[in-house]
């Protein structure tokens, strides 16, 4: 178990829902999180952060609006006021109309003031009101790991954030993943302690209960995504798993339940 206020009170295998659940909600809205968390009790929620043109932090994944709106263009082009005019359930089939909203970040922090949070921050422009918002609320260092998977941001976010739990960014996972495999010694940073890693890369299965006990041993908590097959759920909690992401939270809830 890292050695960091966020893993305090957390016991393998977490149960974490990916957007809230994107198969079975809209993605990164409050009706996903809210039946992650109420419905499926996850023990994490995993989400995205963008900033908007006036500075609000919201969660959100994709730089534009078009696959989970009724809007168009980038996200940090709308003040948060124009954000929330859009229909952020307009592509569900059930939800379209009902007044879904794309959320503010601290919209969710404080509904859920009990659940951890894996986040990414998603472009340059989101990481200073970010890490604004996370100084003016020291408690949220014991909740969040944080990162983003371009180095540079997550270095920045290392500097911007020093005492945050930060996850590995895409070329230092793949640098610590391809030497644990190859059985040298690994190519660790310990400014990251979270491996945020695919189960499957190009084809290929890349984790398994090596790579799991390699991470255990250089102290870092290994989180697979996005896992929505419950035999592989399966697998991969027998293989050691810190964390699983999926979109099929009510299938993880059963996995987890039936163990």
């Amino acid at each position: 178990m890292p050695a960091h206020p966020f893993f305090d009170g957390l016991k393998a295998p977490l149960h974490i829902a990916h957007r809230g659940g994107a198969k079975l909600a809209p993605e990164n809205t409050m009706v996903a999180f809210r039946a992650a968390v109420e419905r499926w009790r996850t023990d994490v929620l995993e989400l995205d952060v963008h900033a908007t043109a006036d500075g609000e932090v919201v969660v959100f994944h994709d730089p534009t609006l078009e696959r989970c709106t009724d809007g168009a263009g980038p996200v940090s082009a709308l003040t948060f006021s124009q954000l929330s005019m859009l229909d952020a359930a307009f592509h569900h089939p059930t939800l379209r109309g009902q007044g879904v909203r794309v959320p503010r970040l601290t919209e969710v922090l404080e509904a859920f003031p009990h659940v951890r949070v894996n986040l990414e921050v998603k472009t340059d422009g989101a990481l200073q009101p970010f890490a604004d918002l996370v100084r003016e609320r020291p408690t949220l260092r014991e909740r969040l790991c944080i990162g983003s998977e371009h180095d540079a941001l997550a270095s920045r976010l290392v500097e911007a954030l020093p005492d945050a739990c930060h996850f590995f960014p895409a070329n230092a996972l793949a640098a610590f993943v391809m030497s644990a495999r190859s059985g040298e010694p690994v190519e660790d940073d310990p400014r990251f302690l979270v491996l945020d890693m695919p189960l499957d890369w190009e084809g290929l299965r890349v984790f398994d209960e090596h790579l799991a006990q390699t991470a255990k041993a250089a102290g870092k908590w290994v989180n697979v995504w996005t896992v929505d097959d419950p035999a592989d759920m399966r697998q991969v909690i027998a293989q050691g798993v810190g964390g699983v992401m999926t979109d099929r939270p009510d299938l993880l809830r059963d996995v987890l339940d039936a163990r």
